[in-house]
């Protein structure tokens, strides 16, 4: 894959009436962390009315607040983007950037329990304990497992499914398994927060054409080397194909697009298309 890529992204949100919109707030722009680097970005709102102020949120992602007059039957929002995927070993400690990760880590809802009592059967094996031992090869295990154990669906509808309930099922959306890690990582002792972002991928997994996701995965803070980021999907670490775009302490407050909006029903069409550039680009000023 080429280091730099082309992304885009658009959603249409089709009412069956005229409707209102209260102010809808946009996760869409990458978190400009650790090596990750955003060349060029746009981000187009329609109706074209429409006023769009951005902003940094509690978590400190970098969010767009779109804000209508009047009354409107579709709600369009594009995103444009090339981004810097080149590889990088997720696993090097960060230690100029420690004190302020740990800072990060010491928010008290990072380790709000998701569950509270037991869960449905002895999943967590082998026990909490250890954790403490060895943090990583416990965090890596419990990943591998959830990705094994359970078997992947794709969820139109919204929400997230309770950790109870992923594990009864023994399925679950990328969102679903990221929550469940979550939980447990949680009731083990550690900081750890949920994820939506991008994944790029080749589309034969042997340097085909490329495709984008939305995506959600799990971030857990491990000592001496930062947050780390644990895809339940795959049972992989994070690493470059990985485009963070929200953290939060729920899964509520790092989706893509959140607002009110009148009693309606309504759709919505979604396209996403990545392409991989020939020649580098220079960095650009964010749009």
């Amino acid at each position: 894959m080429s280091a730099h890529v082309a992304l885009r992204h658009r959603t249409s949100y089709h009412y069956d009436r005229p409707v209102s919109l209260g102010p809808q707030t946009i996760r869409l722009h990458p978190r400009e962390i650790g090596d990750r680097v955003v060349l060029t970005y746009e981000l187009d709102v329609g109706p074209a009315d429409g006023t769009v102020l951005w902003k940094t949120d509690g978590y400190d992602n970098t969010v767009a607040e779109a804000v209508f007059a009047g009354v409107m039957s579709r709600f369009d929002i594009e995103v444009r983007m090339t981004v810097d995927l080149s590889p990088y070993d997720p696993l090097e400690c960060r230690s100029g950037q420690m004190a302020i990760l740990r800072r990060e880590a010491e928010r008290a809802s990072y380790r709000m329990p998701v569950v509270n009592g037991p869960f449905p059967d002895d999943f967590l094996t082998p026990p909490e304990s250890g954790a403490t031992a060895i943090p990583l090869d416990w965090l890596r295990g419990l990943n591998q497992r959830i990705a094994s154990s359970l078997t992947y669906r794709t969820r139109f509808e919204p929400g997230v499914w309770s950790p109870v309930e992923t594990l009864t099922r023994r399925s679950g959306s990328c969102r679903d398994s990221a929550w469940l890690f979550i939980a447990l990582a949680r009731r083990a002792g550690f900081a750890a927060r949920f994820v939506s972002g991008y994944l790029v991928q080749n589309e034969d997994g042997n340097g085909g054409a490329l495709t984008c996701d939305l995506h959600a995965w799990a971030e857990v803070f491990v000592p001496e080397r930062g947050w780390l980021g644990f895809d339940t999907t795959s049972g992989q670490i994070v690493a470059q194909n990985h485009i963070a775009l929200a953290v939060s302490a729920v899964p509520e407050e790092a989706a893509p697009v959140s607002g009110l909006l009148d009693r309606c029903q309504a759709r919505f069409d979604v396209t996403m298309e990545a392409r991989a550039l020939p020649q580098p680009l220079q960095v650009s000023a964010r749009a």
